[in-house]
């Protein structure tokens, strides 16, 4: 049974406006994933940002949500273990997480909650631990990862930003694509090629950007994959 809190839920486009136009542009992004790999299936897919505020845990949770939505088995696990946010977007209790399956306290099965939609289980962060990186870099998430894989179809994880700190570099090497999240008029050009130099030099799968808050005609706010690295 998911438990229930009883503060605000944070509120979802593709949840409260199916059929916006941001809530179909999402739906693109879900399918250029799809399709950015002939050669090899790219089930686990991280999200992550040059800094903070970008949007990067909003377009995690509603690419997550669009993927349920087409009902595929998907497991969204937030692995910013500094600033969590995925259990408050969906109102649920983060007494345990990824950092209690990480030190052998549970199984994923028991950290895996349910959602309104039965396709999409999450993994929040659990409590906030005094050594995230090296959790992310252990050899207990490599086995978190490889367990999720076989329970579900599409695993996304949202990441601390690229700049900050380390983390988010230590597990774009070990998932099979990234997508750095900007925020239009407001990141830095300089400081989002250094983001993307950090994430090459790991050798990272950098499978395009997400522009966020990119002002168009209506007033309207689009969210656009661009599937090119360049």
């Amino acid at each position: 049974m998911k438990p229930k809190l009883n503060h605000e839920r944070r509120s979802l486009i593709t949840l409260s406006n199916p059929k916006s136009p941001i809530s179909e542009s999402y739906r693109t992004l879900r399918t250029n994933i799809q399709f950015a790999s002939v050669d090899q299936e790219l089930k686990t897919v991280m999200v992550t940002s040059t800094g903070p505020s970008e949007g990067k845990s909003t377009t995690v949770a509603n690419l997550a949500v669009v993927t349920a939505q087409g009902e595929k088995r998907t497991l969204l696990v937030d692995s910013d273990l500094r600033k969590p946010t995925v259990h408050h977007t969906f109102q649920l209790v983060n007494r345990k997480g990824l950092t209690t399956f990480l030190t052998g306290q549970d199984t994923l099965q028991e950290v895996a909650q349910e959602t309104d939609n039965p396709y999409l289980h999450v993994v929040t962060s659990g409590p906030i631990p005094p050594n995230p990186a090296e959790l992310l870099g252990s050899k207990a998430m490599a086995r978190f990862i490889q367990e999720a894989s076989l329970a579900y179809d599409q695993i996304f994880f949202d990441t601390p930003p690229v700049i900050a700190v380390t983390d988010a570099q230590i597990l774009a090497s070990k998932v099979s694509g990234v997508i750095l999240v900007v925020n239009s008029g407001v990141t830095n050009k300089d400081v989002a090629l250094k983001a993307k130099t950090l994430l090459t030099n790991v050798k990272a799968n950098l499978l395009g950007v997400v522009l966020n808050n990119k002002k168009m005609q209506g007033d309207s706010y689009y969210y656009y994959y661009y599937g090119n690295k360049s």
